[in-house]
């Protein structure tokens, strides 16, 4: 079965939508009609969008991003990531970023898109990640950033319903150019993941278009994109003493 979306005369704002998950998502949403705005901190392009330079850390950047529109039908808050970080070695500045960005950056970017949304009965879609539901170690000021956004995600449904609807796509692993650093080069990561491979941007974009038009009553939500779970590490270890 194959499904179809029309988002022709809505606008979308794609938060870090130059590159990875964002630029996926950023692409579906143009394919299906929507006028496009990406940020991020660094000049980029992708086809069909309108950028704007925007660091959504900064409540003046954020400011200005929003200055440009008129109206807002969804937000998509993907800006996010970390670089490996273990705890005890990294500076507690770097740390600090890491939360800001994840998810101090969301709460201003939904703040200040709420009377547009409120206005055109818009929704927000958080990106969220696994690594917020069960231990990150390597990525600890990550994974608890994630773990808040998904918690304020349910906050801001609460408070904003019934005018905006709030929602969590939780994401496991996924292929972007910044997977490598994490998961290691090649596709063997795969093998974790009981539907055999990891995501795909288009995985997740699909699954936006999907959260982002789904009836007014679906707010407060968590969709898992992650392929089934990732296979605990000990059932391999049983596989093995039996082999």
């Amino acid at each position: 079965m194959t499904v179809t979306y029309d988002y022709a005369g809505k606008t979308v704002l794609v938060t870090g939508g130059t590159k990875g998950l964002g630029a996926g998502i950023a692409r579906a949403f143009h394919a299906a009609g929507a006028e496009v705005v990406i940020c991020a901190r660094g000049p980029a392009a992708v086809d069909g969008t309108r950028f704007v330079q925007a660091d959504v850390r900064d409540p003046q950047d954020v400011e200005r991003l929003f200055a440009g529109l008129d109206r807002l039908d969804v937000v998509v808050n993907n800006a996010g990531g970390s670089p490996p970080a273990p705890l005890a070695s990294t500076s507690p500045r770097l740390h600090a970023r890491v939360v800001e960005l994840n998810l101090t950056a969301p709460l201003l970017v939904a703040q200040r898109a709420y009377p547009l949304l409120a206005a055109s009965g818009g929704s927000i879609v958080m990106i969220g990640s696994a690594s917020g539901a069960r231990p990150s170690p390597g990525t600890s000021a990550y994974g608890a950033a994630k773990a808040g956004l998904h918690h304020l995600a349910r906050c801001l449904a609460a408070e904003w319903a019934p005018d905006v609807r709030v929602n969590t796509l939780v994401v496991g692993l996924a292929a972007t150019e910044t997977a490598a650093p994490h998961y290691g080069e090649g596709d063997g990561m795969g093998a974790c993941v009981p539907a055999g491979r990891i995501a795909t941007p288009a995985d997740v974009a699909e699954a936006c278009l999907w959260l982002a038009a789904a009836p007014r009553y679906i707010t407060g939500a968590q969709v898992t994109v992650d392929g089934g779970g990732e296979i605990p590490a000990w059932q391999h270890l049983v596989s093995h003493a039996d082999s």
